[in-house]
């Protein structure tokens, strides 16, 4: 007999997420003393403690986090188990959780899930955006089905994952339309040392991406001009259209201001900065009717779209 019910597994869950019982019990629909009740036969059973009551939060101990591990490895199973009944008894109705990183889920899913939707209204999809190793983390959890992500995946996350190809995402360098170098559309390399950047955080993904490859075309970086760090593509589109500096962003998150001419594309002489977007999905899941439609739509899209500038010609309307 198992030391543990699902319940139990459920409850745990929601008060290491809440930290709080009584915020756990409102998002169960449960009462508090059976809440409490449960985790103290939870951990009478297992005979450990798992969480440590402080005044005013709930931290889990480490038992408490290596178990919570499993339980959320179980829950996610068993929703599985019954997506797949779902999945037989009613053909194409179903649910799948699509992941993607950040700049992905921001200007690129949206265009992806309102094809998806137009073909398969039916489907009811549910979509987080995070960090490509947090995404991916889920995706290993068996918590999300697929994902679209930008980042390299770790080495330590890829076992039993399956990685492909999708599109290639051009990160282009980007300035105000009234800046010096507007009407010059390519500069040299040498030329980067004469603007002022506006860059993401240090621990960014792509910037850390855009510094290797102007590294390995023999820019030194730490040469460059950064003038500002802000936390957003949108931020940074900003500060760029009122002509604080240059930025490098992603082809796809500035369509509508190439469209509308607020900012302008500078050409790197023999430099071209482009990073691959992979589909990331757990080669162990169980594959619904929901994700093979969702699979067929990004291959579809795969064999269409040769890069991000063509994907803005699809029509979505």
């Amino acid at each position: 007999m198992l030391p543990f019910t699902l319940q139990q597994l459920r409850i745990l869950k929601a008060v290491a997420t809440e930290k709080s019982f009584t915020k756990a019990a409102d998002v169960l629909f449960l009462s508090q003393p059976y809440l409490s009740k449960q985790i103290k036969v939870l951990e009478q059973n297992l005979d450990v403690i798992l969480l440590k009551r402080n005044s005013n939060h709930i931290d889990l101990t480490e038992n408490g986090k290596v178990f919570l591990q499993y339980a959320e490895r179980i829950l996610a199973l068993c929703e599985e188990s019954c997506r797949a009944i779902i999945d037989l008894k009613n053909g194409e109705r179903g649910n799948l959780s699509v992941g993607a990183s950040q700049t992905i889920g921001t200007y690129l899913m949206p265009r992806l899930l309102a094809l998806f939707a137009q073909n398969y209204p039916q489907i009811d999809l549910k979509v987080q955006v995070n960090s490509t190793r947090l995404i991916v983390k889920q995706i290993v959890n068996k918590q999300i089905d697929i994902a679209v992500v930008g980042g390299e995946v770790p080495e330590d996350l890829k076992q039993n994952l399956k990685i492909e190809h999708f599109v290639e995402d051009e990160l282009n360098l980007i300035i105000s339309n009234s800046h010096p170098f507007a009407k010059l559309k390519k500069i040299k390399k040498e030329d980067l040392y004469h603007l002022n950047f506006i860059t993401l955080h240090s621990n960014s993904t792509i910037r850390k991406f855009v510094d290797n490859i102007l590294k390995q075309n023999n820019i030194e970086t730490d040469q460059l001009t950064i003038v500002m760090q802000l936390n957003s593509i949108e931020a940074i589109k900003t500060a760029v259209s009122l002509g604080l500096g240059a930025a490098f962003v992603s082809s796809s998150s500035i369509e509508k201001e190439i469209k509308l001419k607020t900012l302008e594309i500078l050409q790197i002489e023999n430099i071209k900065i482009t990073r691959t977007l992979s589909i990331v999905s757990n080669s162990e899941s169980y594959k619904s009717k929901s994700f093979e439609f969702f699979y067929k739509e990004l291959s579809s899209l795969k064999e269409n779209v040769k890069n991000l500038h063509s994907s803005k010609n699809i029509d979505i309307s």
